[in-house]
């Protein structure tokens, strides 16, 4: 099978994850980058050993059927438009869109034009989440019943070399590292029907103490401490914690599921790999489950190959669009019932992504 032409668009710092690992996957072949910054996108090519260009070359090079978009979260939506007008798949970071609205346009467009979108997180394809996920489906816990997950920081203004937009519209908590959480649950659980929940902006502002930005003063925009309840329509219900308000650390789990005949403890789903532990309905212990499933070091890619390998097979793709817009409806609803003081209805669904076959080599998706 020959390998579809893939551009990236957006040369910040996750963008050498996907450069080398790109490199991997026998579905897509990244041949160009591009960025705003066309000196800074031809610096990374050359590191890369690819070509780089301005955004306007690269999505009107005939050969690439696929844009990976790298940008900030207020350029999303922009950027998908821009590549599905061009004719370009497109695989995009999370957040799906910074609203619901420019979401859907996408996903409109791309119905219209009769090309795939997709979305991060992928690390729901990772040896961690597939095994808890097929852990689940086995029955180990019976059936489940509820969920709790948690992101506890205490900002990103410690570390980040820029982290200002982490606090502007589009940042905070929820939207940094919500879709992690709540794909990851919506991978083992099933979709959402309805959320509430409460927000609150802890500090007003926040003193970046990394470099090289170190002094400089940022004025907090969005919720940066967030609790929802998730209620799935298959009936179990969930607890999501997402702050950058935790200066002291915390203890908790990052997610933990709980069924009719035990709990399990899954790995933190900002990661591809990770321990589970299984504690079965009348043990005094946790039991450690090794990992069935390959991909377990960082893999970020696999999301953007999954989708190269639909459109070259026609297959669906597990990290599909309405997937990343029923995410992004949810970390919505969350603000919206705390502004109303009342649940949030979700008005989409998705489909529970496919899982992978045990027995699959790393980097493969079939």
């Amino acid at each position: 099978m020959h390998k579809l032409k893939v551009g990236v668009i957006g040369t910040g710092n996750i963008s050498s994850a996907y450069l080398n690992n790109g490199k991997k996957f026998d579905s897509m072949e990244i041949v160009a980058c591009a960025d705003l910054d066309v000196e800074r996108a031809k610096a990374k090519a050359e590191e890369f050993g690819i070509r780089g260009c301005s955004v306007e070359d690269l999505l009107a090079d005939p050969e690439i059927g696929m844009v990976i978009n790298l940008t900030i979260p207020q350029a999303h939506a922009a950027v998908c438009l821009q590549a599905l007008e061009a004719g370009k798949h497109v695989y995009v970071e999370k957040p799906f869109a910074v609203t619901r609205e420019e979401a859907q346009e996408v996903l409109e467009l791309a119905e219209k034009k009769g090309l795939l979108v997709g979305s991060a997180p992928d690390t729901f394809l990772g040896g961690g989440i597939q095994t808890s996920i097929k852990l689940i489906e086995d029955g180990w816990i019976g059936t489940p019943i509820g969920a709790t997950a948690f992101m506890m920081s205490g900002g990103h203004e410690t570390w980040h070399p820029a982290p200002e937009f982490y606090y502007q519209k589009g940042g905070g908590p929820m939207f940094d590292m919500g879709p992690y959480y709540l794909t990851a649950l919506v991978a083992m659980l099933g979709p959402i029907s309805r959320v509430t929940g409460m927000a609150r902006a802890s500090f007003p502002e926040r003193t970046i103490t990394s470099q090289p930005k170190f002094g400089q003063k940022v004025q907090v925009e969005v919720p940066t401490h967030v609790a929802g309840v998730i209620e799935f329509a298959a009936g179990p219900i969930g607890t999501l914690v997402t702050s950058f308000d935790v200066k002291g650390g915390s203890t908790l789990p990052w997610i933990e599921v709980y069924g009719t005949a035990g709990s399990m403890l899954v790995p933190d789903p900002n990661n591809f790999g990770g321990t589970i532990k299984i504690r079965r309905s009348g043990s005094t212990e946790w039991t450690s489950i090794p990992l069935a499933f390959q991909n377990t070091e960082n893999a970020r890619g696999l999301g953007a190959a999954d989708l190269a390998k639909a459109v070259l097979t026609g297959r669906k793709h597990r990290p599909s669009g309405e997937l990343a817009y029923h995410v992004l409806e949810a970390m919505h609803g969350f603000f919206d019932a705390a502004e109303q003081g009342a649940h949030y209805t979700m008005k989409s669904t998705c489909n529970k992504p496919a899982p992978f076959t045990l027995g699959l080599a790393a980097y493969c998706l079939d």
